[in-house]
């Protein structure tokens, strides 16, 4: 008998499992991954931004928070979500991020140095340090924006 619930399990797992692997398009887990990546780094460093703007009441640990995730986050090797053929299909990636891959590469160590200098400077408490460091780690998104992301995909 438990033999036969094995069997009835695997084969109901399997059968949910099919229709989920059959439309998945070869890019498509990899633009999921990559956009994945930078919607939850979008998602941080967005809040920061506020409350560094002074949008959103200033709270040092929750701002201690959100740039240890940035950082945790940023560590993520999103590279693999740029691999030969997955600049097909919808995506707000440019194809000079194919053609420059190192350059890419390079600000994308850029931003994932300061990102961690931000977690360290924000677990100090020093406000001045931290917008400072802030607006370092802005520049580093900045570079990789202006030169691999299109502007006008979707939003």
């Amino acid at each position: 008998m438990k033999l036969l619930n094995r069997l009835a399990i695997v084969g109901i797992t399997v059968t949910l499992a099919i229709p989920t692997f059959a439309h998945i398009e070869k890019a498509e887990p990899l633009q999921s991954l990559r956009q994945s990546y930078f919607a939850l780094l979008g998602m941080t460093f967005g809040p920061m931004a506020d409350m560094v703007k002074g949008k959103i009441e200033w709270n040092d640990q929750t701002f201690q928070a959100w740039a240890s995730d940035l950082a945790g986050v940023s560590g993520y090797q999103v590279e693999r979500g740029f691999a030969p053929g997955s600049e097909e299909g919808k995506t707000r990636a440019k194809p000079e991020i194919w053609l420059n891959n190192e350059d890419f590469k390079s600000k994308l160590a850029d931003f994932r140095r300061e990102a961690a200098k931000l977690s360290e400077v924000a677990a100090q408490g020093d406000r001045a340090a931290i917008q400072s460091q802030f607006g370092a780690t802005g520049k580093t998104c900045k570079a990789c924006h202006d030169e691999y992301k299109a502007k006008d995909y979707l939003y």
